[in-house]
């Protein structure tokens, strides 16, 4: 599989198949694991991480489960490569800055994808479209368990799990789930939502997670701290808030159809319209307009404009997505040029709004 086969497909979890999906983009979880024979990334020199980076690569390949999965250096890779990457969900934006020897693992659907050398020397992570946390969990158990086969882990018997950051030590898991609120923003209710969620100690983070901004409505809530918990409870954690942000959410969007439904359908029809016409457009306004495009569907607002064309284009119109489709580097200029392109292909003649007919 090479990455520009990877470019235009569309991976499971943006499908927007799974349960409440409509609000729910997808659920994630991420595990954390050390070798017991090596340092910690921080205090391994070149040689170590060489190493490390050697010997799971040789074990993912001995393993009958990842005999379909793609293993990728991310250390040789040009710089779109690695930010095409993280545009993905497949790596993070640290692990793609990082240097020296590393790599990742990929599945061909994309569900689950497992970092060599990023904070950890394993990070294992599985997305499923949609509220999906059990499947997830299970999944990504069973992937935990056959890596355990191959490799001793750095564990503790009383602390559990080694990690490089204090806060992941024990379970070492990271359960998270991404949300599409766009109707608590416009109603002015998600700074609140966000300050109750920090009382509860849970984390809300941007589209690409730590220390990114929130682009297009999109917001990552998961778990602090996994020390003094099992993973049946920092499950239930998440899996108990997300259908109250949910509720939440729908209330809103309901809100605005009976109270501000004028307003609401003129922003809905300017994003779909300024998507369809414009000539140039920047990354940070065509997440926005979507946003607004994607609460339109769900609601019944914009026609003939399938969720997971949405979700795709939120990916697709990323600068190294342009770039890789297009087969060529391109200042911002002309990725600002291509994207508003690739957008009327992709939409223009495509749908209606509601109260209007196609020519």
């Amino acid at each position: 599989m090479k990455l520009e086969e990877l470019a235009g497909k569309c991976g499971e979890w943006l499908r927007g198949s799974g349960p409440d999906s409509d609000i729910v983009v997808s659920s994630r979880i991420r595990l954390a694991r050390n070798l017991a024979d090596y340092p910690f990334i921080r205090k391994c020199t070149g040689l170590d991480r060489a190493a490390v980076e050697k010997t799971l690569r040789d074990r993912f390949a001995q393993i009958a489960a990842f005999r379909d999965v793609t293993y990728v250096d991310v250390n040789g890779l040009p710089d779109v490569d690695r930010q095409f990457l993280v545009e993905r969900q497949l790596i993070s934006r640290e692990h793609a800055d990082s240097d020296g020897a590393r790599g990742v693992a990929i599945d061909p659907t994309e569900q689950f994808s497992v970092m060599v050398n990023e904070e950890d020397h394993l990070r294992i992570q599985v997305m499923h479209s949609g509220l999906d946390l059990q499947a997830a969990w299970e999944q990504i158990n069973r992937i935990d368990d056959l890596l355990e086969e191959q490799v001793t882990y750095a564990f503790h018997e009383r602390l559990g799990y080694l990690t490089a950051c204090p806060t992941n030590v024990g379970t070492g898991m990271r359960v998270s789930v991404m949300l599409h609120l766009p109707a608590l923003v416009l109603t002015g209710q998600i700074e609140k939502v966000f300050r109750s969620l920090h009382k509860i100690s849970l984390a809300v983070r941007g589209l690409y997670g730590e220390g990114s901004q929130a682009m297009g409505d999109f917001y990552q809530v998961s778990n602090q701290i996994t020390l003094g918990k099992s993973e049946a409870e920092l499950l239930q954690q998440v899996g108990e808030i997300a259908p109250v942000l949910i509720e939440y959410e729908r209330k809103a969007r309901k809100s605005l159809v009976h109270e501000r439904r004028r307003e609401l359908h003129d922003r809905v029809s300017r994003a779909y319209g300024l998507l369809c016409t414009a000539q140039t457009i920047s990354s940070e306004e065509t997440m926005q307009l979507l946003s607004s495009v994607r609460m339109g569907v769900n609601l019944g607002l914009i026609r003939d404009v399938a969720i997971p064309t949405v979700n795709q284009l939120f990916i697709h119109t990323q600068p190294a997505h342009l770039q890789k489709l297009r087969g060529m580097e391109l200042d911002t200029a002309d990725r600002n040029i291509e994207r508003a392109s690739y957008l009327q292909e992709h939409l223009k003649g495509g749908s209606t709004a509601e109260g209007t007919e196609k020519n």
